[in-house]
């Protein structure tokens, strides 16, 4: 009976900052400029190494006769060979490599859009005292917890949001269709407008 009380008076939501900013409607601008980064920098910068891999190739091979012909030094085909591994290995690692700076190039370009979020939040559990907040793939169907996503939709005056985030958890803050022109959730389950 004392559990029963506990879990009662305990406030458990469920949220993700990711899957939030993934849904404001300025998101797939993010979604275009890192597609040009990816084929513009990256790729140019893919073509680099793959140059300079083929240029410190050919060097190592006239390094290595001069060397053993006793016409260069064992530094210089050190030095060679060392920087040969090296581009090689980018060009080995390359996909994590652009998955990594594809990555980092998203962040700062999303910047805004989670400083919004962000904020946003932060005044959802201002006024709500949640004691767990969970991400949406941390619980089961059926248990009772508050939908954080649609409050902060709101905070962010959002007026849609993707299907999958509506379904999660129930309303924290149910308000009638005439105070919230959206209807008591913001969204109509569509993607975001840009």
């Amino acid at each position: 009976m004392l559990s029963a009380k506990n879990t009662e008076a305990q406030k458990v939501g469920v949220f993700d900052i990711d899957l939030m900013v993934q849904a404001m409607p300025g998101y797939s601008r993010v979604d275009s400029l890192v597609q040009i980064y990816n084929a513009d920098s990256l790729g140019a910068e893919y073509q680099i190494y793959q140059l300079e891999f083929q240029r410190l190739d050919s060097t190592y091979k006239i390094d290595s006769t001069l060397f053993a012909q006793g016409k260069t030094t064992k530094a210089k085909l050190d030095y060679t060979t060392e920087e040969r591994k090296k581009m090689g290995l980018n060009l080995v690692y390359w996909q994590q490599i652009a998955t990594n700076k594809s990555n980092a190039k998203r962040s700062q370009i999303a910047q805004p859009l989670y400083q919004a979020v962000i904020g946003a939040y932060k005044k959802v559990l201002a006024r709500k005292k949640y004691t767990v907040i969970l991400k949406p793939q941390t619980y089961e169907a059926g248990f009772p917890i508050e939908n954080i996503f649609i409050a902060v939709a709101r905070e962010l005056k959002m007026t849609e949001l993707p299907q999958q985030l509506l379904d999660l958890g129930d309303d924290p803050d149910p308000k009638p269709a005439a105070t919230n022109p959206g209807g008591a959730k913001p969204a109509t389950g569509t993607k975001p407008k840009n």
